[in-house]
Order: structure tokens, then C-alpha cells, then sequence
């Protein structure tokens, strides 16, 4: 991706959210977590219930200090900077233009974390989207051992499968960059259907435990990787 100087208020925006991340890092500072909205036609507005739920077992279990309401946040909004942590998810298509691309690289560049949760049919499109944000790297599958699976919750056999899909192994992968993963992609699991309310898809509550664990690993982890 071709290098240009940033507009100073990309650079004030960067600087905030290094300054957000050093602070959670720092105290128990209240925060607040984002949905990203993308373009498409794929349905970015999926599992609905999924981030309140995540956040209020954080909050309950973990004594994290999550506002209660998430918020929605588009791929090229200068507001991108604001959240430390932002959830993608979808069945379909995602297209993301050159000016989304480029301020997605510099949110993940300067400190914040996208996770992309898999809603079955999102893969073959996230690929393509996610080389126009990083040409020159690929996502990698993080190993069993990776500290994300160990944060709070013990997972040794990496990702939790909550929904069958096409029967795969679940898989986690990421985007490294400089040593620090910036992106976490995980795979044939869909933790947000387990983090959905019980109603919605009837899943036992063992396996919604689970789904909720690993989602609270991923989210300490993005705040508190070195």
C-alpha cells in the first residue's frame, strides 16, 4: 500500500487511542466496544444481542468497566480511533474502498484490535478485503499455546466450535505486525451466536459459557498484549 504523510487530524485520532490503550492498560478505566459497519451487502448488523452480552459477563465476571451499550462504528469513520476494540462479523459480502482500507490499516497500526467473527459465509470475502489493508502480510493460524487462548480462561485446544457450519475444526487466526497482533480472525467457531441470548439460537448453556470465556479472553487480550 502506497506510504503518504497523514492528515494531522488522522495523527490527533491515532494519538488518542494510544493514549486510551496506555490508560485502560494503566487503571480500570470505563470504556466502550464498537460493531463495524462495512459496505457490501453483507449483513454487518448480525447477532444482535452478542456485544451486550460479552460485555456484561466481562463486567460481571472479569470487573471490567465496559459501557453496557456498544456502539456501531463504519470502516472509514475517523470515530474508529475512539474504540480499542471493534467486533466484524456477517454471512456475506464486505467491500471495503481504498480511503476504508487505508483507515483501517492506520486504527490497527496504531494500536486498536479488530476481531472478525466468522457468521458462516464471511470468509471467502474477508480475505480478499483484508489484502487491500495489509498487502504484504497473510493471516496466519495462531497456535494452541498463543497467550489469547490463556488470558483468563484455559482453552488448550484453541477455539471453542459453537455451531457446525460445514463440520471443520475450529481455527484462530491473526495479523501480526511488528510482533503484536493487531487482528484476530476466528474460523468455523462463531462465538457470537453463542454470546446471543439463549432464545435466539437455543444453544445449551455450556456451550454459550464457553463461547462468552473465549470471547473474554480475546478482549482482555486486546487491551493488555504488550
Amino acid at each position: 500500500m502506497k506510504n503518504t504523510f497523514l492528515p494531522i487530524n488522522v495523527l490527533v485520532l491515532i494519538i488518542s487511542l494510544l493514549l486510551v490503550s496506555v490508560s485502560l492498560r494503566a487503571q480500570n478505566t470505563e470504556f466502550q466496544i464498537a460493531k463495524l459497519k462495512y459496505s457490501g451487502g453483507g449483513d454487518w448488523y448480525a447477532n444482535k444481542t452478542a456485544l451486550p452480552n460479552l460485555i456484561r459477563f466481562c463486567n460481571e465476571r472479569l470487573n471490567m468497566k465496559i459501557q453496557a451499550a456498544d456502539e456501531v462504528v463504519e470502516v472509514g469513520s475517523r470515530e474508529l480511533f475512539m474504540y480499542p476494540y471493534v467486533y466484524m462479523t456477517g454471512h456475506g459480502n464486505v467491500n471495503f474502498s481504498r480511503s476504508e482500507a487505508e483507515n483501517l490499516r492506520n486504527y490497527l497500526l496504531s494500536g486498536g484490535f479488530l476481531h472478525i467473527d466468522d457468521n458462516y459465509g464471511l470468509d471467502q470475502f474477508i480475505r480478499v478485503e483484508l489484502k487491500k489493508v495489509f498487502p504484504e502480510y497473510e493471516l496466519v493460524e495462531l497456535p494452541f499455546d498463543h497467550p489469547i487462548y490463556h488470558k483468563k480462561f484455559k482453552f488448550e485446544n484453541g477455539l471453542p466450535k459453537i455451531h457446525e457450519h460445514d463440520g471443520q475444526p475450529p481455527q484462530g487466526f491473526g495479523i501480526l505486525h511488528e510482533g503484536r497482533l493487531v487482528l484476530f480472525y476466528s474460523y468455523e467457531s462463531d462465538l457470537g451466536n453463542g454470546w446471543e441470548d439463549q432464545r435466539i439460537h437455543n444453544n445449551p448453556e455450556s456451550i454459550r459459557l464457553e463461547a462468552l470465556k473465549m470471547g473474554a479472553n480475546i478482549l482482555t487480550f486486546a487491551l493488555m498484549q504488550d
